[in-house]
């Protein structure tokens, strides 16, 4: 399970670091059209996680997760045999978007609901970690082959990461049981496709009929916004507006990731022993405060503040995921991990709105510091807003009862 997330994470974030520039000028494609298929990628890798769990539920976790990874290394491979950006957008548009999308947070959010109580939190916690080793070691790895033998030998390496896991998934997922089995939406007689596809969407539909649904899809959007959309986006140009060297604005984004790690184990854990609303209250409270402070703290090198806002903000940065999946479950029950997959397509819109929003703030007052200002506040009332949400002692979900049709 965690070499699946490392793998398909590795891929999502590999094409807007290391593959575009080298496709733009070894073919003279425009980065715009190289582009549409960076940005058809990120739109898949939203909107199939809750697609993703209702199959799981359907087929299993194993063949998903397996199909899931042939599908990202079939567009890694049609990556590096493409002719044109018609033929990019296609590989690793529709076919990495596709496999890491449906191997991601639906992968997580599946087997963390079937560790049973009491270690949910933890082993959501572990593979969102896992994600997150997933972009740190790919990328250097990969950066190093890109100079040393190509951008195409990077995307068949990716290819063949894929394929061996996907292997070893097979062969080892043997004995996984399906997700939560969301006992009010099985529609008996149905089958194939359109039963998963009508499936999610009769779930959201019946999810956006009550306020916490559109709780936790505002607090994960504003979520989104402030790490994917402002943070990996925005902080390096942010540090060469202040004289400092973009590999020291990448050394403070890898510490970043770093403690990604231990946050996000440790929320995890915690979100296991007290109230999930708190554990999801603190990290947004404390992010709030990292991003206001951050225009105070610029400086042409790198020192011990913004050592310390990188540490900080990694522990806070990805923490949000297990206690949100908890909330899911409190307020959704069997149905907690498809209603998380569209949370989480949520947190991607507010990441792309971000994107924009925070270039359009440079481009017209010339500086970034509106941006980090309004995204704390942004964090400082989804902290407020998560006290709205009730708590699991007010109400608990359906106990887990797996369907004996599941299938691994």
């Amino acid at each position: 399970m965690a070499g699946a997330a490392i793998v398909t994470a590795g891929a999502f974030t590999t094409f807007g670091g290391l593959l575009l520039v080298p496709l733009h000028e070894e073919r003279g494609w425009s980065r715009a059209s190289i582009g549409v298929a960076f940005a058809i990628s990120m739109v898949l890798y939203g909107v199939t996680a809750p697609f993703a769990a209702a199959l799981m539920d359907r087929l299993g976790v194993r063949r998903v997760v397996v199909g899931a990874l042939v599908l990202a290394g079939a567009g890694a491979a049609g990556t590096a045999l493409a002719g044109s950006p018609a033929q990019v957008a296609a590989a690793w548009g529709l076919g990495v978007g596709l496999g890491t999308g449906a191997a991601s947070t639906a992968l997580a959010a599946s087997v963390a609901e079937r560790a049973g109580a009491g270690r949910r939190g933890l082993v959501a916690g572990l593979l969102t970690a896992a994600g997150v080793v997933g972009q740190f070691v790919f990328l250097p790895v990969l950066s190093r082959v890109v100079e040393g033998y190509g951008w195409q030998a990077a995307a068949w390496g990716l290819a063949g990461a894929a394929g061996l896991v996907a292997a070893c998934a097979l062969a080892l997922l043997r004995g996984a049981r399906a997700a939560v089995q969301a006992q009010s939406s099985q529609a008996p007689g149905t089958g194939g496709a359109s039963h998963v596809v009508t499936r999610a969407l009769r779930i959201l539909a019946a999810a956006t009929r009550r306020p916490a649904f559109w709780l936790l899809a505002g607090v994960f959007a504003v979520c989104g916004a402030s790490t994917n959309g402002l943070l990996w986006n925005h902080f390096t140009p942010a540090a060469h507006d202040h004289g400092m060297p973009a590999t020291s604005a990448s050394t403070l984004l890898a510490l970043v990731g770093i403690f990604n790690v231990a946050g996000t184990i440790a929320a995890g854990r915690l979100t296991d022993r007290v109230d999930p609303r708190r554990v999801l209250a603190a990290c947004f409270g404390l992010r709030a405060l990292t991003l206001v402070a951050l225009p105070l703290l610029w400086s042409p090198s790198v020192g011990v503040p913004l050592v310390a806002f990188a540490v900080l903000f990694g522990l806070l940065d990805v923490a949000t995921v297990p206690p949100t999946l908890a909330l899911c479950r409190v307020h959704f029950g069997p149905d907690a991990v498809v209603v998380f997959g569209w949370v989480n397509a949520a947190h991607q819109l507010g990441a792309g709105a971000m994107a924009h929003l925070g270039g359009l703030t440079r481009d017209t007052l010339g500086t970034y510091d509106p941006v980090w200002v309004g995204a704390g506040a942004l964090c400082a009332g989804a902290a407020v807003l998560v006290g709205v949400v009730r708590s699991a002692r007010q109400e608990r979900p359906a106990p887990y009862a797996p369907n004996p049709r599941d299938t691994v």
